[in-house]
């Protein structure tokens, strides 16, 4: 208990340190894309040997511990947007993430220390993702302001629907994020790091999609959103 103490308290102190520091733009590609050229998802390396591993999630649960003192108890995040809500993601998605984070195809100096190679092995990033998303998400998230609600559902139907579904529901075949359930703040933040380029693996459809949108449509899409009924289909 001590243990798990000290490092949740050490993973917060490396969240203050990095939050006052600023992060320059990461690269578009990074790791195993020594070219430059970033394709989106290539399925090669590391997030091969995670993606058809077989996850454990009783181990899952075990290793995650030391995630607990940035993403919250049970993978429910900070409704301040600190940091995401992982229960219930696709396990396609989170292992993306992880492992676009060690590849230094997402640039996030938080998180990397405590999935680095050293730490965390695929399998480790397989029984992670397969805890996570199992876990249930609760209709606890935070929201936005609910001022322009008809606003983001006009802009959610016509340009995101297609890849996030009618409910936020994400395709897992596919590696898009399940949406219902996330905190306002953070979708907020992720919508317009991605539309100003500060999100390396930014997936180009999306990028072609929020470029064209201002802050008022990202703010009332990520309303909309933020309001969608949360769990799996």
């Amino acid at each position: 208990m001590i243990i798990r103490r000290a490092i949740s308290a050490a993973c917060l102190l490396v969240w203050a340190v990095s939050a006052s520091a600023q992060t320059p733009p990461p690269k578009a590609a990074g790791g195993d894309a020594a070219d430059g050229a970033y394709v989106w998802n290539a399925m090669q390396g590391e997030k091969l040997v995670a993606l058809g591993a077989r996850g454990d999630a009783a181990r899952g649960e075990i290793t995650f511990e030391i995630c607990q003192g940035c993403h919250r108890s049970h993978a429910l995040g900070r409704p301040d947007g600190s940091y995401p809500r992982l229960a219930g993601q696709h396990i396609t998605v989170l292992i993306k993430q992880m492992t676009d984070v060690r590849a230094g195809r997402r640039r996030n100096d938080v998180m990397l220390p405590f999935i680095d190679k050293h730490v965390a092995s695929p399998q480790d990033i397989a029984d992670i993702a397969a805890y996570l998303t199992k876990l249930p998400s609760p209709p606890n998230n935070g929201r936005g302001p609910g001022s322009d609600l008809a606003r983001g559902q006009k802009i959610y139907e016509a340009d995101c629907v297609s890849c996030h579904g009618q409910g936020g529901q994400g395709d897992a075949a596919q590696f898009y994020p399940r949406l219902n359930g996330q905190h306002y703040k953070y979708m907020l933040h992720e919508m317009i790091q991605i539309r100003n380029g500060m999100r390396g693996n930014s997936n180009p459809r999306m990028v072609e999609v929020v470029k064209t949108l201002n802050d008022a449509d990202l703010e009332a899409a990520a309303d909309y959103l933020s309001r969608l009924p949360t769990g799996q289909p």
